[in-house]
């Protein structure tokens, strides 16, 4: 969940809203982590309990109910992919100088040939563990040679100078939102980690993803901070790459490079990965051939990434207004469970006070959702 989350627009979200909040933007961070952590607290333990993906969830909810969903996380996770394919295009020039469309297509064969292995799952935890270590390891080294002001940061983490309420939404929907949501969870289920007497672990394990993901903002956060307070302006069509530029010199380029490549290729694993166990579950063939399936995904979002001359700008600013829509959908269906339907969790309690937290979310959600709303209404009347 937590390298899935981490992408190349968790980059470069993390990267503009530092450069327009300055140190304020520590506020920002810490709101979105405990938003976040009620969020994934809900629904991996639903999950979990039940040992049921969130479509089938969904579908013993409200029969058909489950295939809105999917399609709404498929397309999503399709269209991300794609910039996700983008990602390690661009982290590959920057690191090797190879062309763009190559580095994309190489690195899209290295999570091809992951998912192939004979132990895809173990392959998969591992590669994203190690990778996820080795990012948050560079982007510290960047934040400590760029001497933020940290005391700084730690005043406004609490007392800010200013507060962007579309901001603290667009990091949450940016670190929970669409397939990410589920990515953690249905990895458990597929993992056999389930059931009443696996709450310890599940919470645990919900809660670290998202501190590794907080982590992770933080440390790029703290990078970019000690760039712009020194009065540095960032470029506007590679603003990371320019920080970090400035922080080290032509190293910096480099390991920008390596950072984006590792989050951009953890994240087709996790984009892949979480959209076909929406689909595999439908059918005992589909179930069969999963692996198969997630290949497929990986090749055709590579296909679209090549034969274009840049990713279709539409299609994206479309999936991100679904992926609006998916958090208080699949939100509202976990809680519904959690409160409506203890047959489904076998006899174990829900705590009320997660309830109450993961209500008070939903409304939160349903904003987001509203936003994104508009934002298809726009794109549809263009």
């Amino acid at each position: 969940m937590a390298t899935s989350a981490i992408g190349p627009g968790f980059i470069t979200q993390t990267t503009v809203f530092t450069n327009q909040l300055g140190a304020a933007m520590a506020f920002a961070i810490l709101i979105s982590v405990v938003v976040d952590i009620g969020v994934q607290l809900n629904v991996w333990r639903v999950i979990g309990i039940t040992g049921l993906r969130a479509q089938d969830l969904a579908n013993t909810v409200l029969p058909g109910l489950g295939y809105v969903l999917t399609a709404l996380v498929v397309f999503g996770g399709l269209v991300f992919n794609i910039g996700n394919i983008g990602g390690t295009a661009l982290g590959a020039n920057a690191m090797l100088g190879v062309d763009a469309k190559i580095g994309g297509a190489v690195s899209a064969l290295i999570a091809v040939a992951i998912f192939l292995s004979k132990r895809a799952g173990v392959a998969m935890d591992r590669i994203v563990v190690v990778l996820g270590v080795a990012m948050i390891a560079m982007v510290s080294w960047v934040a400590f040679t760029s001497n933020p002001p940290v005391g700084d940061a730690l005043k406004q983490t609490v007392v800010p100078e200013q507060v962007d309420f579309l901001i603290i939404v667009t990091l949450i929907g940016g670190s929970v939102g669409g397939y990410i949501t589920y990515a953690g969870a249905h990895r458990l289920v597929d993992s056999g980690i389930t059931g009443p007497d696996e709450v310890e672990s599940i919470s645990r394990g919900s809660v670290t993803a998202v501190v590794v993901a907080g982590i992770m903002r933080v440390a790029l956060f703290l990078a970019i901070l000690g760039v712009v307070a020194g009065g540095f302006e960032l470029a506007k069509d590679h603003p990371t790459a320019s920080a970090f530029e400035h922080a080290l010199g032509h190293a910096g380029v480099v390991v920008f490079g390596v950072i984006l490549w590792a989050a951009s290729i953890t994240s087709v694993i996790g984009a892949s990965y979480t959209s076909v166990s929406f689909l595999a579950t439908f059918t005992p063939w589909l179930t069969r051939y999963r692996n198969w399936l997630v290949v497929g995904f990986i090749l055709v979002s590579t296909l679209i990434f090549v034969s274009v001359d840049q990713t279709p700008v539409t299609l994206l600013i479309l999936a991100g207004a679904l992926n609006g829509l998916i958090l208080p959908v699949g939100l509202g269906i976990i809680l519904w469970v959690a409160l409506r339907r203890r047959d489904l969790l076998g006899g174990y309690r829900y705590p009320i006070w997660l309830g109450v937290v993961g209500l008070a979310i939903w409304v939160l959600s349903l904003y987001l959702g509203w936003e994104s709303l508009a934002g298809i209404t726009d794109l549809w009347q263009q």
